[in-house]
């Protein structure tokens, strides 16, 4: 599904990547480890189309991706990806129902769908009560599964979070890591996962090790 080949980056004379390789198939949770500053979050953002390689290729289901640009990288991202990340980044005025559909009304998909969708995922990640509750009456937890129903919202192939449970206590944390499990055994769904939690990467289908811009064999 996604294939990266000898993709390097440079931030002014410093080297981050170093000609990584990779290969990630349908439905496999892949977690990409490492210590702060081996360039896994930058791995992410390129693989993610939120960055680009100074070297290399990136190719989705054999189409070349790295070198999109303008419309149709945003029409790529809307239609194919999703993302989670660390902050929540869910919009403070809006509830929880309209932050999980934002992604649909871009892509023009009717709210009557993408609402009901919505409240499936909802019902799916146990928040199916707090749809017309705005973020900030939310706790940590549940705006991380908000984040993750609007990551899920246009049914993304594949889904890139970028330490997800890095601002929750360990109880949402772990059930973050059985609904990422849960998704990927019911829906197929495919998860791409910068972490430093030694139990998410264990429930992991594979763990990818960075260490200065190289897979540690």
């Amino acid at each position: 599904m996604l294939e990266g080949k000898g993709i390097n980056k440079h931030y002014g004379p410093l080297q981050v990547l170093k000609n990584i390789d990779l290969s990630i198939g349908q439905a496999e949770i892949v977690s990409i480890v490492g210590s702060s500053g081996a360039g896994k979050t930058t791995l992410l953002h390129i693989l993610g189309t939120l960055d680009k390689p100074d070297g290399g290729e990136v190719f989705f289901d054999g189409h070349r991706i790295d070198q999109l640009q303008g419309k149709a990288l945003a029409r790529f991202r809307n239609r194919h990806t999703g993302f989670v990340f660390q902050f929540h980044h869910l919009l403070p005025e809006f509830t929880a129902l309209e932050n999980i559909c934002m992604p649909g009304w871009i892509a023009g998909s009717s709210t009557r769908e993408l609402e009901k969708r919505a409240n499936v995922l909802m019902d799916m990640l146990g928040i199916g009560a707090k749809a017309e509750d705005k973020p900030g009456t939310l706790s940590g937890g549940e705006q991380q599964r908000v984040a993750v129903a609007r990551a899920l919202i246009n049914k993304p192939a594949i889904v890139f979070a970028d330490e997800p449970t890095g601002n929750l206590d360990s109880a949402n944390a772990n059930a973050l890591h059985n609904l990422f499990c849960s998704l990927r055994d019911e829906l197929g769904q495919t998860f791409v996962v910068v972490t430093h939690n030694e139990e998410l990467a264990a429930m992991s289908n594979r763990v990818l090790q960075l260490r200065d811009g190289s897979w540690v064999s």
